[in-house]
């Protein structure tokens, strides 16, 4: 239930606004952001729009080119 939360409070980055930063810069913000809240066990990855299969976008970067994919490890 914490791990959903925080990644809820995460997708709210994913807004047009943001969508210029560089996906770099944005993901390192989400990794922060994640690691603040205490959530450990998951991958962050920079996609391309059309790779984006069913997972869980946490943020769009590049112009809205790209997206970053948030992954619970096992």
């Amino acid at each position: 239930m914490r791990t959903l939360m925080a990644v809820g409070v995460v997708l709210m980055l994913a807004t047009p606004a943001l969508a210029a930063k560089p996906c770099d810069e944005l993901k390192a913000e989400i990794e922060a952001k994640l690691k603040a809240k205490g959530v450990e066990g998951y991958s962050l990855e920079i996609v391309a729009n059309d790779d984006v299969k069913d997972q869980t976008v946490v943020g769009s970067c590049d112009g809205g080119t790209k997206k970053i994919v948030y992954k619970r490890e096992k």
